[in-house]
Order: C-alpha cells, then sequence, then structure tokens
C-alpha cells in the first residue's frame, strides 16, 4: 500500500488542530495505507526532547499495545503525549506517582486498593442522588428564558458532584475541585490565559486538598470510601499521598472527560434530529456507549517502547514513544458497521473510548455510564425541544477532544 500523502509537519497532537477538530479523515488515511506511522516532531514541541512519536491508528493495535504494558509503559514518559516545549523534565517525572502513569505491579496493587470506590455496590448506592441532581439539572437549565450554554448549565455539573459524591467532597468545596481541574487540563489555550505554572500550582492545591482529607480520616475514620482507602497503614491502603494522587486523577478522568462525552452526545443528538427524536422515545440503554464512541474524550494517549520490538510491521525501538489514538480506533471500519454514523442503537460495540483493555481500562466506566444515562433521560424529559444555537467551541488541547461552549435554547 502507498505511503498516505499528509501535509508536510502535520501532527496529530498539535493543539492548533484539535481545537477546531478532530482529524478523522487523516486517521482514516492511516488506517488504510500505515495503520503505524513516525511522526516528526521539531524541537522540543512535546517537552520530551526527542524527535517525535509513532502514530498507532488501527483497532487492533492500540488494543494490543494497550493490554501489553511489559512492552509499552505508562511510567517511563507518562500516558499524556503532548506536554508544553518549556516544561521541565522534573515536572513529567514528578506525574509518575498519579495511577494513570503506573506500570505494573506498582499499578497492580494501587488500582486493587482504589477500586473498592467503583464496586457496583457503591455506583448503585449513588444512583438516586445522582439521578434526583440530574433531574435538578436539566429542569433548572429549562427555566432559562433565551439561549444559555449547556457545558456549565448541564454537562459540567453531574460529573463533579458524582466524584464529589463518590469521595465524601463536601457541598460548599465542590466548587474548588472544578476550578482546579479545569485549570490543569488548559494550558494549552490561550483564551484561558492559564500558564503551565498555573495548572501545576492547582495539581498541587488539589492535592493538598485530599491529602488533608486522608489524614483527617486517619484520625477520625467515618463510614465513607475515603476511611475504606486510607483509614490503616498497611500494604491494603494509600498513604496520603498516593490519596491525593488518585483525587488528581479522578479530577481530570472522572470528571472533564464525562463532561465532554455529555457535551459532544448533546451536540450529536441536535445534529441528527431523527436519533434525538428515537431516544427520546425508546430511551435505549445503548445510547451511553454510543455517546462515549463518538465523543472519545481523550483522543490519544502514549506509551513508551521497554524494548525493541515490532507493530503493524513497523520496527519499533526501545525508548521510542507510541501514541495510541483511540479517536481512530473508534471509527476502525474494520470493527465498526458504518463507523461514521451515529447510532444510540449500535451493539455491539466494543469501543475504545473507556481505554483499549489491559491494566489502564477506565475504573470509573460503570460510574460514567450512569452518569450519561441519568442526564440524558432527564434532558430528554425537561429539554425535549432543546436546540442548537451556535456550533461548538471546542478546547485547544493537544489530547483532549473538549467543549468549551455549546449554545443552546430550551425551545
Amino acid at each position: 500500500m502507498p505511503c498516505p500523502a499528509l501535509p508536510d509537519g502535520f501532527d496529530f497532537t498539535d493543539p492548533d488542530l484539535l481545537q477546531h477538530r478532530v482529524p478523522l479523515p487523516e486517521f482514516a488515511e492511516l488506517r488504510r495505507a500505515e495503520p503505524v506511522r513516525w511522526i516528526p516532531q521539531s524541537g522540543n514541541a512535546a517537552g520530551f526532547q526527542d524527535e517525535g512519536y509513532w502514530a498507532v491508528t488501527r483497532h487492533a493495535d492500540v488494543k494490543y499495545v494497550s493490554t501489553h504494558p511489559e512492552l509499552f509503559s505508562s511510567y517511563l514518559n507518562t500516558a499524556i503525549i503532548r506536554f508544553n516545549e518549556h516544561i521541565q523534565r522534573e515536572s513529567i517525572d514528578a506525574q509518575r506517582f498519579i495511577m494513570l502513569n503506573m506500570d505494573p505491579p506498582e499499578h497492580t496493587r494501587v488500582r486493587q486498593i482504589v477500586q473498592r470506590g467503583f464496586t457496583p455496590r457503591a455506583i448503585r448506592g449513588l444512583e438516586d442522588r445522582l439521578r434526583r441532581r440530574a433531574r435538578a439539572i436539566a429542569e433548572g437549565a429549562g427555566a432559562h428564558d433565551g439561549p444559555f450554554d449547556f457545558v456549565t448549565s448541564v454537562a459540567c455539573e453531574l460529573p463533579l458532584q458524582a466524584i464529589a459524591e463518590l469521595i465524601g467532597i463536601p457541598q460548599d468545596d465542590r466548587a474548588k475541585i472544578f476550578e482546579w481541574s479545569n485549570k490543569m487540563i488548559a494550558y494549552d489555550d490561550p483564551e484561558y490565559a492559564i500558564t503551565a505554572e498555573v495548572g501545576q500550582q492547582s495539581a498541587a492545591e488539589l492535592i493538598s486538598y485530599a491529602m488533608n482529607m486522608a489524614a483527617e480520616r486517619k484520625q477520625c475514620p467515618a463510614q465513607d470510601i475515603v476511611s475504606t482507602l486510607v483509614a490503616a497503614s498497611d500494604e491494603g491502603n494509600l498513604n496520603s499521598d498516593e490519596f491525593g494522587f488518585f483525587v488528581l486523577m479522578l479530577a481530570v478522568a472522572g470528571n472533564e472527560t464525562t463532561r465532554n462525552a455529555i457535551t459532544h452526545g448533546m451536540h450529536a443528538f441536535l445534529t441528527h434530529a431523527e436519533q434525538w427524536e428515537l431516544y427520546k422515545e425508546r430511551r435505549p440503554e445503548t445510547a451511553a456507549e454510543e455517546i462515549v464512541r463518538w465523543a472519545t474524550p481523550v483522543v490519544s494517549f502514549q506509551r513508551t517502547a521497554t524494548q525493541d520490538t515490532e507493530l503493524g510491521g513497523k520496527q519499533i525501538r526501545k525508548g521510542d514513544r507510541v501514541g495510541i489514538f483511540y479517536a481512530s480506533a473508534n471509527h476502525d471500519p474494520e470493527v465498526f458497521d458504518r463507523p461514521d454514523e451515529f447510532d444510540v442503537f449500535r451493539d455491539p460495540n466494543p469501543h475504545l473510548g473507556f481505554g483499549g483493555g489491559g491494566p489502564h481500562f477506565c475504573l470509573g466506566k460503570s460510574l460514567a455510564v450512569l452518569e450519561i444515562n441519568l442526564i440524558f433521560n432527564a434532558v430528554a424529559d425537561a429539554l425535549p425541544g432543546l436546540r442548537l444555537v451556535e456550533d461548538p467551541r471546542r478546547l485547544r488541547s493537544a489530547w483532549i477532544n473538549g467543549v468549551k461552549e455549546l449554545r443552546v435554547t430550551a425551545g
């Protein structure tokens, strides 16, 4: 097969590109002609002081990389595929304490502890409270007289409340968590005027808040998940530092991603009117998974080769960075029938929006699916005539498929 023609300097992690669109046509061309391709980067564009990365675009190859941590490490260069070009290496290395950036066996130990908070019983225990919140959010949005922003009025609130409910953050403190998590991921977007230093300070404040919470529970355990995770000091519990980094991960992985899935899902409904009508009539359980596939809030993560290996017919050298592009995998026609159609009845739906399997498969998948189901049921009841006013304004980011604003009207 001939190599696909991409413009000189084309980079799938260019934040200017992702501010305007997810490069689905270019992904399709790579899947067809060169599913593993070297993408050069000039200078220190990604913050890693290397020459680029391998773009992995097929569903099968993304799954392979995800399920072979002995060959492809999250720890060596972290899972974030592109930082600010001015970041210092010690700032990258400091992120290795986050579970997202660990490898087995340390990752296995931490995950076995924190998954206590995501048992079916724990999620069921949140359902009634989140259902009431979802209803109140949608009904409150319906009180607007004119156009309003769906992101701030609807999409952002339930994920924030879910994470806060899960770990027992007081209601008065929840806005802080939202503000800190926003600042941590917005360093690429000039509209927010947030420097990398501000993002790092926000991360430090969030970690400090969580560590203080852990210290309080160690002194006075309560009937909550924080106490379950940190109350004892043996190998079966998190120390205060580990709990701080766990909350940091939740604030981004559980809050930002679900918020963007909800926003993209609403935009998909409003631009596919027949799907919105079908959803309102039948409320299919399959809708949440299709919304995540369609949205793919995390466009890509990365791994680093631990040894020389082969992937997709290419020789990957030890130390090479490998970008796993979930947005491409979720449109792979070898896996999905009519992948470019939004279909809330799609079943089966083996998308990789929650990761490609393996040790880093999304810990909070069941909670995210619950939130998506609850909020769209509530919107369908309270805002059945919702209409799009303007195209979404996208976040400038190297790896998040984010929406800053989605102007709508209740009809």
